[in-house]
This record gives C-alpha cells, sequence and structure tokens, in this order.
C-alpha cells in the first residue's frame, strides 16, 4: 500500500469539502498530509511558577478570582486585566485586544494561559488562552504543531486530520534510508520520526525527529542530482582538446592587468576541463567587478586555438554589444573575430552575421538566447558562456548542453550565491568562485538616509554630476503596484528634471517599448543622459565607467542580494563611487537590511545575509525554476547536514553496484520515479 496513492479522502473525517481546502495547500494523498509538518509549536506544558525566569514565555493554569476590568484606547483596541491563582500565588493577566474574553472569565473558572512573564510585577501578558483544558485532548499539556493554514481549514481541526492519518496509516509508512545510513547517524525509523514531528513529547524529541526528517529530504534530494552529475559524466563525450598553453599564457601575460590568484585558479579549473574527454558543466561566479569577463575571454581565446567556435550569451541586447566591444578589443588583435547576433541587425546584416557563423570565419558569437535558437548553424561549436542565466533550471540548462556536438558549457553569474544555494540549484555542475576583487577597485560608499533629508540627496547627485560623473535612482517595482510605482517614477522624473536642470535626466520603466528602452540606456552609457531614473532593476552587468551615484528610494522594498547587485553598477571607472539608500523601514528587518548594506561590501557575506532574512525561495528576487522547495529543511540553517547527505549520495551513486543491490531498491524506485533510471539500461 502506497501512501503516495491514497487520495486524502480516506482519512475519517475528510470530506470532498475538506479535501477540495486541503488540495489548496498541495495536501492531495495521504502521503501529503503526513509530511505537512509544522512550522513552530505551543508550548502547553504547565510551568512552575518559582522557577521561572522574568521575561521568559511561560504556560500556567489557574482559576480565575475577582472582577475584570477593561480599558479601551480608540474604537478598536483594549486592554482587559484580570486575577489568576497560580498553586497558591495570585497572578495579573492582561490580555490585549480581546474584549470578549470579560464575559467568560467568571470566578472559579479554571483556565490555561500562555504568554510573557513579568516576574517583578507578577504579572503575565497573554498570548494564547485556553478556556477549557478538558476539551483539548492530546494537545493539553503538551508541544502543540501549528501548521500554515486557509480557507475551511484551521489548525485544530487539522492536528486532528493528521493524528487519525497516522491512526489509519501509520503502520504502512516505508523506510527509504538504507539501514547502514540509519545506523551511523542514529536517525529514527522513519514512522517514528514523522509522528514525533508533528506530535513531540519534549524539545529534544522534536529535535531529533526533525534531524531525521531533514536528512531524508537534503538526502534524496542529493542523489537525484548526483544521479543526474554521474549520468552527465558518463555520458557525455566533449571535447579531447590539446590546448596551447604557451600561447595561452602569452595571452594572459599580454592583458593590461594582473590575474588575480581567484582568476588564476578558476581559469586553471576551466582550461583542466576543456582539455578532458567530458563535456565542461562549470558555473562560474563572482561579485560584480571581480573579473568574470577577463576569464572567459581566455577561455574563448583557449578554445579559438584549438580549433573550435565560441558563443557568449548574454540577457540584454546592449549587454551583448558592450561585451563584444570587451571581448573585440581583447581578442581580434590575436587574430579571433568577434560578431554580434542580436534583433537590431538589419535583415542584410543578419544573413551576413549567419553565413560568417556557418562557414567559420566568426570565430566568436555573442548575442542574447537567439543563439541557440533554430536557424543559427554553426560551423564547429566548441564553447558556450551564459552570462547572468541563473534563473535556468536544470532541465533548461540540459538543453542548452546539448547543442551543437558536446560544446563545453559555462555559466557565470554575478550574484554571489552561498555554498548551501550553489549546491542545490546547480548541484549537478562543477562550481568555480571568484572570491577576490582586482587591485585599486574602490569599494562603494553606502550611506542609509531617511526620506527627510531628500533635498541634500539631490544637492549630492547635482553636484557630483555638474563635475562630469553620472547618477542612477532607482524605484522600486512591484508587480501588485506598477501603476503607482510608474506614477511614483514619473514624479520623481520630474521633480529632478527641475530641480537639475540643466543637467539631463533620463526616465526608464517597464512600461516602454524595447527600442525605446534601449534608446534611454544607450543615450545614459554614452553621457548624452546624466541622470537615469528607473523604475526596472538597471539591465545587469552594463557597464557605464562615468556612473559614481546609486540612489535607490524606497531602498527597504528591496532585498539584500538586489541592492548589491544595483550598487555594483556604480564605481566602474575606478574612482570613488557612492550608494545612498533612501528608506525608513517599519520592520526589524528592514533595518537590518539597511545595517548590513552600510557595513560590508562582501557580496558573498551578503548573500548569506539574505539567505537568512529572506530564505531560499525569494534569494533571487524571484521564484525560479531552479530552486527547490523542501518541505522541512531549512538551507539557511542546515548547511552541515546538507554537506553529509551530499557526500553521501555521491559515494552511493558512484559505486559500481548501485544498481545491482537489493537493500537499496527503495532508491531505485525513488530514481526511476524521477526519470533516473539504470544509466546501463539505456
Amino acid at each position: 500500500m502506497k501512501l503516495s496513492e491514497i487520495p486524502v479522502t480516506q482519512v475519517a473525517g475528510v470530506g470532498e469539502k475538506r479535501a477540495e481546502d486541503l488540495h489548496r495547500l498541495g495536501i492531495e494523498t495521504v502521503e501529503d498530509l503526513l509530511t505537512y509538518f509544522p512550522f513552530r509549536y505551543d508550548d502547553n506544558r504547565l510551568t512552575d511558577l518559582k522557577r521561572a525566569g522574568h521575561g521568559e514565555r511561560i504556560t500556567v493554569r489557574g482559576e480565575v478570582f475577582g472582577e475584570t476590568s477593561i480599558r479601551w484606547y480608540g474604537r478598536k483596541k483594549s486592554r482587559l486585566s484580570g486575577k489568576l491563582m497560580v498553586d497558591g500565588l495570585p497572578i495579573t493577566v492582561i490580555w490585549f485586544n480581546q474584549p470578549f474574553l470579560r464575559d467568560k472569565l467568571l470566578p472559579g473558572k479554571t483556565i490555561i494561559v500562555a504568554g510573557k512573564w513579568d516576574r517583578r510585577r507578577l504579572q503575565l501578558t497573554a498570548e494564547r488562552t485556553l478556556l477549557d483544558p478538558r476539551r483539548q485532548g492530546f494537545e493539553a499539556d503538551r508541544l502543540a504543531p501549528v501548521y500554515s493554514v486557509s480557507g475551511s481549514i484551521k489548525v485544530q481541526w487539522l492536528r486532528k486530520a493528521i493524528h487519525q492519518a497516522f491512526v489509519q496509516f501509520g503502520r504502512h509508512i516505508e523506510e527509504p534510508l538504507p539501514e547502514a545510513l540509519v545506523r551511523r547517524y542514529r536517525l529514527m525509523d522513519r514512522a517514528k520520526a514523522m509522528y514525533l514531528l508533528h506530535f513531540p513529547r519534549g524539545w529534544e524529541e522534536g529535535r531529533q525527529a526533525r534531524r531525521r526528517m531533514v536528512y531524508e529530504e537534503l538526502f534524496l534530494y542529493e542523489l537525484k542530482i548526483m544521479a543526474l552529475r554521474r549520468r552527465i559524466r558518463r555520458e557525455s563525450r566533449g571535447i579531447a582538446r590539446k590546448l596551447d598553453r604557451k600561447r595561452i599564457e602569452a595571452f594572459i601575460d599580454a592583458l593590461p592587468f594582473p590575474l588575480t590568484r581567484a582568476q588564476r585558479r578558476v581559469v586553471d579549473e576551466i582550461l583542466t576541463d576543456m582539455a578532458k574527454e567530458e563535456q565542461m558543466y562549470r558555473l562560474l561566479q563572482g561579485d560584480v567587478g571581480s573579473g568574470k569577463t577577463v576569464v572567459a575571454a581566455i577561455a574563448l581565446y583557449a578554445n579559438h586555438l584549438s580549433g573550435y567556435q565560441g558563443a557568449l550569451m548574454v540577457p540584454t541586447e546592449i549587454l551583448a554589444e558592450q561585451h563584444a566591444e570587451t571581448l573585440g578589443k581583447l581578442l581580434e588583435p590575436r587574430g579571433v573575430r568577434v560578431v554580434t547576433l542580436t534583433g537590431r541587425l538589419s535583415a542584410r546584416q543578419r544573413r551576413e552575421v549567419l553565413r560568417d557563423i556557418g562557414n567559420g570565419s566568426a570565430h566568436v558569437v555573442v548575442g542574447t538566447h537567439a543563439l541557440i535558437q533554430e536557424g543559427v548553424e554553426y560551423h564547429r561549436l566548441g564553447l558556450v558562456i551564459t552570462d547572468e542565466q541563473h534563473r535556468f533550471g536544470v532541465k533548461q540548462r540540459a538543453r542548452l548542453r546539448e547543442k551543437g556536438e558536446s560544446p563545453d558549457v559555462l555559466f557565470m553569474t554575478a550574484t554571489p550565491i552561498p555554498r548551501t544555494l550553489a549546491i542545490t540549484a546547480f548541484g549537478e555542475m562543477d562550481v568555480s568562485v571568484i572570491d577576490e576583487m582586482p587591485k585599486g577597485r574602490q569599494p562603494v560608499e553606502t550611506h542609509w538616509v531617511k526620506p527627510d533629508v531628500w533635498p541634500r540627496v539631490i544637492r549630492f547627485i547635482g553636484e557630483r554630476c555638474r563635475s562630469g560623473e553620472q547618477a542612477y535612482v532607482i524605484c522600486p517595482l512591484i508587480e501588485e503596484s506598477e501603476k503607482m510605482d510608474l506614477q511614483n517614477a514619473q514624479a520623481l522624473y520630474e521633480e529632478l528634471t527641475k530641480a537639475l536642470a540643466p543637467l539631463r535626466v533620463g526616465l526608464l520603466h517597464g512600461k516602454m517599448a524595447p527600442d525605446h528602452k534601449d534608446e534611454v540606456m544607450r543615450r545614459f552609457a554614452a553621457g548624452d543622459v546624466q541622470v537615469l531614473v528607473s523604475t526596472t532593476v538597471v539591465e545587469v552587468g552594463v557597464n557605464v565607467p562615468r556612473a559614481t551615484v546609486m540612489v535607490i528610494y524606497d531602498a527597504d522594498r528591496f532585498g539584500l542580494a538586489q541592492l548589491h547587485q544595483l550598487r555594483g553598477r556604480v564605481g566602474r571607472g575606478g574612482g570613488e563611487a557612492f550608494c545612498i539608500l533612501v528608506a525608513d523601514p517599519k520592520s526589524e528587518t528592514g533595518v537590518e537590511r539597511m545595517r548590513i548594506l552600510t557595513e560590508t561590501v562582501d557580496g558573498f557575506e551578503i548573500a548569506r545575509r539574505d539567505l537568512e532574512l529572506r530564505g531560499p525561495g525569494e534569494f533571487f528576487g524571484v521564484k525560479q525554476s531552479g530552486m527547490p522547495e523542501f518541505r522541512i529543511a531549512d538551507l539557511s540553517r542546515d548547511e552541515r547536514i546538507l554537506e553529509v547527505a551530499r557526500a553521501d549520495a555521491w559515494e552511493l551513486v558512484s559505486r559500481s553496484d548501485f544498481w545491482e543491490r537489493k537493500e537499496w531498491a527503495p532508491l531505485h524506485a525513488f530514481l526511476k520515479k524521477e526519470g533516473l533510471d539504470n544509466p546501463s539500461l539505456d
């Protein structure tokens, strides 16, 4: 009996209407219900007041005595005060904004109250109140699970439904983990861990249950990724190049600046990959300005020397043109012809470029995703590099890898990614990191100011731009309020146009036609516009050397990673640069973001803190297809378990007898379900 195949309606008490609401929570089967884990627990265990410390959250059972009193603040806010006798000690209990309780707190009534304890005043500020403890069943005097719910589904009903599911089907829960791993880490068996994760008798029991289920979830995910990685390495027959190391070193020595140690390390990793028979499949990540483009140029030159074409794919046309210009300056003196393939080409120009790509006279092609569309025929494609394509999921990356005759593939991103995210979202790839900035690049000076000093910010923008520099002014763009944001940007544009005259101010927003947006960005890049007001995140990677000021309005509406990316748009000319965060955050998280940005310019540290604050699902500012959603694992706190699970998964799938051993049959079934059968049977 497979629980993943039993509809949730088979659980006693779950009718068709309830099932519909459960479906909206993603619960369709008994397996879904049993693995719909709580996000926290209410501690209903009674506290000994004699041992309760000041400021602790406690739970007490007591008898109401005396009269209650209520005070109102405005129309809806109230403060209800009552007396409770707890183990012979009279205490005061305060309930905020719960006036309906007044008629229910009758003298002599026994209740349970949980809240924050003020030992000095013998006062408890109530957070939860159980008016009839006798009716709480298995929830009383224990840790009670709290779930995310919606519609007609209430937490108390869901607790009972899950408990009933264990009663009916608990004996059918199967163990997917190999016995050796369960013994090695002294893990609970799956059925016990699942039950105690919902209904622990104490915090330590719950912690051990969670440890077991987190390991299982991460191990099975990594098993899938490692099986895919193994298949890629077994099946990929790449280009066994004979690299001309002498000419490559001469090219590196002739660069106008020395490579950093980090650049040298990743260049060696990439060249080693390119010399292997297996297809290269590598992610290169590095902070804004760390020198990824130069690394790409070296790889493209090595590829050319071995007799192959190279392609660099970027998100936008203007970025394609800038990269083509940069690569042309580095490569064309060495006899490497660089061409661009974008939508701005005329029909005649496009035919000529396609012809040159097809006959091999174009050695390096730079363009948007059109590079891998039908109709583009390469003469001998040996290396594909994609820039800022971190939103590609595993399947999209696999399709790119299949272009041409097994070309080597290098993904580049300027979004620093914490290690835990890199080995989950990009686990089937090798990862190289440039974690060192070139000498001479000054960090961007970052300041956080409140909106009331906005006139001073405008004066600062004017002073810098009148001296020949340029500035960005960024407004947030939230889809739900796009119209409002556009109006705000328009008003800001008009205000700055008037205040900064005769400086030229440009406006960029998502409602513009693509050609119009490109034209505004080109004018700014050329220096015809001194100040650019934009509702959209400014084109990733576009290089405007004279831009030295980045002003971000309502900065608390951005994530840390986005703010750091925006900050990286200035200071690319080598001089001093400034980032001004204009914000008045109302939450602790918003204040923390501003503080972090002003304290560090280390993109990887910022990325780690962003993961802690926002979680993996929103790390890139969007829900990207490459990021798995875990039921219980938390990548910001479970890094060590992830590392162990990854190593265990790789050890297993690397074994020659992995697909033959019967004790691993549950793992074989899991991989088969994921479309990863025994590769030897293909």
